[in-house]
């Protein structure tokens, strides 16, 4: 519940900061001036870029949390309570190494379950691992996706 809160406070903070930035190019873009202008209309590409962010973020959490929900209904969310912790909270990385070898045998013997999947891209999570855990996420999402079809 915290992230999401956290989730919605920085979508809240990004959207006044479009909207402000969005009206200083539109300042721009109204002086007439041909450099101005151009600025202006660079200006208001920020925006876009910034609506397009949030649009595929929240997009994406929410097909992150349907799974979540869906593993947890079936009892198969990934659980490392047990796993050995270094003073910081993390896992230690050696009990995270072993883990995500057992992850990834998982999906070299099941490569179309998207829950096999999930589980990987949290193994990448707790490896410390971002770019690979979103990315496998996304391949997690895409087999739901289809399974459901």
């Amino acid at each position: 519940m915290r992230a999401r809160n956290f989730a919605l406070v920085m979508t809240a903070a990004l959207a006044v900061y479009v909207v402000l930035l969005a009206g200083r190019g539109i300042a721009l873009v109204r002086t007439g001036e041909t450099v101005p202008v151009l600025f202006g209309v660079g200006v208001l590409l920020l925006p876009l870029l910034g609506v397009w962010i949030i649009v595929t973020t929240w997009r994406s959490g929410v097909q992150i949390q349907r799974l979540s929900r869906r593993l947890d209904e079936e009892g198969g969310l990934p659980d490392v309570s047990d796993l050995p912790r270094r003073p910081s909270g993390r896992v230690d990385r050696d009990a995270a190494d072993a883990w995500f070898d057992e992850r990834r045998a998982e999906v070299e013997a099941d490569q179309e379950n998207w829950r096999v999947w999930y589980r990987l891209a949290y193994a990448y999570e707790i490896a410390g691992d971002r770019k690979r855990a979103r990315a496998t996420m996304r391949r997690a999402v895409e087999l739901e996706a289809a399974s459901r079809t």
